[in-house]
């Protein structure tokens, strides 16, 4: 599969070129359009793997797109404005915050997985995605992505954190020394992040989005 991302790093689209009988499995929604020769299938792969990614914030199904009889082209959007990323699985595995996956090569496999403090994110539950396999996978955020290599110990904001790699270590504490100054500072759990290797920040949190431009909306209408 070969991506280009377009319109960065505020509305990134991902234009994925498919070779004849080449499939692409993506989240349910993050469709934008696709050339005729493009066949569509719906699955769960499975009870226990579609509740699990219920549980972590995903759909139930997912949709694997696949090139007939030609090149075939797919796009694919996050649903709030920001960047995209193709990380390379393979020689790295990754844990992704739910809603930053966006789609994979076959050859990618995209659990649920809980890791108790390990997935924690703030709003996103118990769970994170995690990787095996090999392939690609196109990574969504909200604002601008960042790669941020760690050596040692660096401390990223829960709602900031959009995929690391599986070398690191995430401890979920609090931003300041006692738990009632991260409560009074506004910035409330943070992540520790510990070890060699990778990680992916967006520059916006959508909890924070949210609670932001929520009392300015007018009232819902019975």
């Amino acid at each position: 599969m070969h991506v280009n991302l377009l319109h960065r790093p505020l509305h990134a689209l991902a234009q994925c070129w498919l070779d004849p009988g080449e499939r692409v499995i993506a989240e349910s929604g993050a469709l934008v359009g696709m050339s005729t020769n493009v066949r569509v299938e719906t699955q769960s792969g499975g009870i226990m793997s579609g509740l699990k990614r219920m549980l972590a914030g995903e759909s139930f199904y997912r949709n694997t797109f696949t090139a007939e009889g030609g090149r075939g082209e797919v796009l694919f959007a996050t649903p709030l404005p920001g960047d995209m990323a193709v990380l390379e699985v393979g020689d790295a595995q990754w844990c992704v915050q739910s809603s930053a996956y966006v789609a994979s090569t076959p050859g990618v496999a995209v659990s649920a997985r809980s890791g108790g403090l390990r997935g924690v994110f703030s709003g996103a539950g118990l769970f994170a995605l995690e990787t095996a396999g090999e392939g690609q996978m196109i990574l969504g955020a909200f604002g601008a992505l960042e790669r941020v290599p760690v050596e040692g110990h660096v401390v990223v904001d829960t709602g900031h954190l959009a995929a690391w790699e599986s070398t690191l270590s995430c401890r979920i504490g609090k931003s300041t020394s006692t738990w009632l100054g991260s409560w009074l500072s506004g910035e409330g759990l943070v992540c520790h992040v510990e070890g060699r290797g990778s990680l992916w920040i967006q520059s916006r949190s959508a909890g924070r989005y949210g609670a932001a431009v929520g009392p300015r909306l007018a009232p819902r209408q019975p």
